[in-house]
């Protein structure tokens, strides 16, 4: 039996790890240096935690559930403790795309993140409907990077991203770059900004008289139609000649000439993981 050592098992995400690897075929030793994680994840699941030096010499996976910031500082601490051929992995790409990670060429480097749960789905169970992180109850997409070490690590190492974040659908296999495109260039930098964007702009309207539940629903909605035409899900959608009108007042309002050209260089992206670290 494949034998994972999960780091950080008694975090928050460390027990949602903890809770889908239990029962799967993988043998796991859990190992949380805190007294309150190893009492969380007891209550959750009801195990117990291992020495880690113990789980780090037999193990064939190392998992880290550990903040982004702290990767690289934890993977060196580890580094000598684990046997060649061992397998890392990782769950966010900022600490090895910043070239944090210990040097040793005989053990595996192995990304994976979670693309959560897509806006447009199939859900009719409402506990999948209100799983909006996933990993509980509604399907979601992964993303999986080989770092280094051999071909054949992949499918294992994939095989445990799709039990950690149960239950999932495609496993998109990218470059170690690639998934630093997408986070946190194109889903924090972008994305998630637009989305506060977003909230500012209800809050704006609502010291302007607006009743903020009448504001959230009208915004909330034409979010919903507007990302449905935007990304070809309502195929027969089309914004609007008004619409385009204001669009096209309002992007040079709103957005710098070049911003896609700022973001989106490797520059850039390499001195925001950068940031992250060392935040």
């Amino acid at each position: 039996m494949t034998k994972v050592a999960l780091l950080g098992a008694g975090g928050k995400m460390g027990v949602r790890l903890a809770t889908n690897l239990k029962g799967s075929r993988f043998d796991v030793d859990h190992v949380e240096v805190s007294d309150v994680g190893r009492e969380r994840l007891k209550a959750a699941i009801g195990v117990d935690c291992v020495d880690m030096d113990v789980a780090l010499a037999q193990a064939d996976v190392v998992l880290m559930a550990v903040p982004d910031r702290l990767i690289g500082k934890i993977a060196h601490s580890i580094i000598d403790k684990v046997r060649p051929g061992t397998a890392l992995i990782v769950l966010d790409a900022a600490s090895p795309y910043a070239g944090e990670m210990p040097v040793r060429d005989d053990v595996t480097y192995f990304v994976t993140h979670p693309c959560h749960p897509p806006i447009f789905n199939d859900e009719t169970d409402m506990a999948a409907k209100n799983d909006f992180f996933g990993g509980i109850s509604a399907k979601q997409h992964i993303v999986c990077a080989l770092i280094q070490g051999p071909e054949e690590h992949y499918a294992l190492c994939e095989e445990v991203a799709r039990n950690i974040y149960k239950p999932v659908m495609k496993a998109h296999r990218c470059t170690l770059e690639g998934i630093a495109f997408l986070e946190p260039a194109l889903s924090e930098t972008v994305g998630i900004t637009l989305c506060l964007a977003m909230k500012e702009a209800v809050d704006e309207v609502v010291k302007h008289g607006i009743d903020r539940e009448a504001a959230t629903d009208f915004m909330l909605g034409h979010i919903n139609i507007g990302l449905s035409i935007a990304f070809g899900v309502f195929k027969e959608g089309k914004f609007s000649d008004g619409a385009i009108h204001a669009i096209n007042q309002a992007k040079p309002q709103i957005f710098r000439d070049g911003w896609l050209e700022r973001v989106f260089n490797k520059e850039a992206v390499l001195q925001s993981v950068k940031d992250i670290c060392n935040a």
